[in-house]
């Protein structure tokens, strides 16, 4: 029987524009790409040029300091662009689809070094992620305990296992297990039927962020100073399981077209890094519309020409709001207004009913005030305000006694949306995270 876990504190954003059950196959996508800044902690360089001929699986951009860690192509084709920004930074290596004779082939050994340089050859490696300071784990690293969620609880989010993938998911865990010689806990949502033999499973119940692994981690096992873990979702893991059951490296997702500027919010079947401009052909509402790569919490901010950005399950699309014209602006007592306190009428609604969000922050940055605001929606057992007061004085004593090793800047996402000082709490907390490894090393 699994252990059963309930989280009081959080909110569940009642967003509209949930998808639909039905899944859409994308015949369309020929262009693809991988974009580095998804994969924090390591120094990408590309391996290949624009023109070459890449298998499925084969890699395009290798990690300088271990010189194994790789990106690798999602699909057989040739190399489009590698496309620079400032200081020549790769922004990302596009691929167009198409035939190469060329095959990826991987030692399925389950030898524990031979699962290491497997899994960090065949790209899955990186889609894992290290606490902490929540980067791409370190190659040779070793962690405590290793951490799968099966559940995604931000708003709008789809279904974190694909129906293809969930028979993988077991030997996925059993790989994984060789890997540590501590515990693979796997969080599953409360009622679940997922079960294992291999992993401790654990079912969460309550608001978002029950769904995020740092809550998870901090409700089973906190990480304490100089302790690794390693953290990844349910379905990265059955992707390991695929490759190391009938030798084929997966790069199948579902991705759900969500938010109340949907057309008709549905799921599509495609592979990672798929061209936004062909996902959402003929799904925008208006002009004026945001597209998010993932959720609104977390996601990153992408135009139409741009792709399906890391972890690749979901694409929000809400309003702008650049040219809203409300009567009596940030006082109106309009009753389809959220609001997380009783400052509006739509209280009155209750949480539940879906509201029409747009981008707006509707407010000016000012001081973080000690309100105990962020307590409200933080589950973990961290005091947020004064951690984050820390990081922006570069304290690292504080920072370490605050619990700066347990946490990743989506933990800090739900306090950033309540927060009425209107601060970047997540990039905040990544910017910490970054300075602390950099004076730690």
């Amino acid at each position: 029987m699994a252990n059963h876990i309930k989280i009081k504190k959080g909110l569940d954003i009642p967003l509209q524009g949930k998808a639909s059950g039905t899944t859409a196959d994308d015949r369309e996508s020929a262009l693809f790409a991988i974009t580095p800044d998804d994969f924090p902690g390591c120094t990408w360089k590309a391996v290949v040029k624009a023109g070459d001929s890449v298998a499925h699986g084969s890699p395009l951009l290798i990690d300088k300091a271990s010189g194994t860690i790789t990106l690798t192509s999602p699909v057989d084709g040739t190399v489009k662009e590698i496309h620079r920004g400032e200081r020549r930074k790769i922004e990302f290596v596009s691929v167009e689809k198409g035939v190469c004779t060329d095959k990826a082939d991987f030692n399925t050994s389950t030898e524990r070094e031979q699962i290491r340089t497997t899994l960090q050859a065949s790209g899955l490696w990186a889609m894992m992620r290290q606490r902490p300071f929540d980067i791409v784990p370190e190659a040779e690293s070793t962690p405590r305990d290793i951490f799968v969620t099966a559940f995604d609880s931000a708003p709008l989010a789809p279904a974190i296992l694909e129906d293809s993938l969930a028979p993988y998911l077991e030997k996925g865990l059993e790989i994984l297990k060789r890997l540590t010689d501590g515990y693979v806990y796997l969080g599953v949502r409360a009622g679940s039927d997922i079960t294992s033999r291999v992993a401790e499973v654990y079912e969460f119940e309550g608001p978002h962020p029950a769904g995020n692994v740092g809550t998870q981690i901090a409700a089973i096992a906190p990480v304490n100073k100089g302790e690794t873990v390693w953290t990844l979702d349910a379905e990265t893991a059955a992707r390991i399981g695929k490759l190391y059951t009938d030798g084929n490296l997966d790069f199948s997702t579902v991705v759900a077209v969500t938010g109340p500027e949907a057309k008709s919010p549905h799921s599509v079947r495609t592979i990672i890094g798929a061209s936004l401009k062909t996902l959402l052909k003929g799904a925008v509402a208006g002009n004026d519309t945001r597209i998010i790569s993932g959720n609104v919490l977390t996601g990153v901010k992408e135009t139409a020409d741009g792709f399906l950005r890391y972890p690749y399950r979901q694409i929000t699309l809400i309003q702008e709001g650049e040219h809203a014209d409300e009567f009596m602006g940030w006082a109106s007592m309009n009753p389809r207004k959220f609001s997380v306190k009783h400052t509006f009428p739509a209280f009155l609604r209750g949480l539940t009913k879906p509201y029409d969000f747009d981008s707006r922050i509707k407010g000016g940055h000012r001081a973080m005030i000690l309100s105990g605001e962020y307590d409200k929606v933080f589950p973990m057992d961290i005091y947020p305000e004064y951690l984050l007061k820390a990081i922006l004085a570069g304290d690292i004593d504080k920072m370490e006694k605050l619990g700066i090793y347990e946490v990743a800047p989506e933990d800090f996402a739900l306090p950033e949306f309540v927060d009425t000082s209107k601060n970047e709490l997540q990039k905040i907390v990544r910017e910490g995270l970054d300075n602390l490894r950099k004076e730690l090393s």
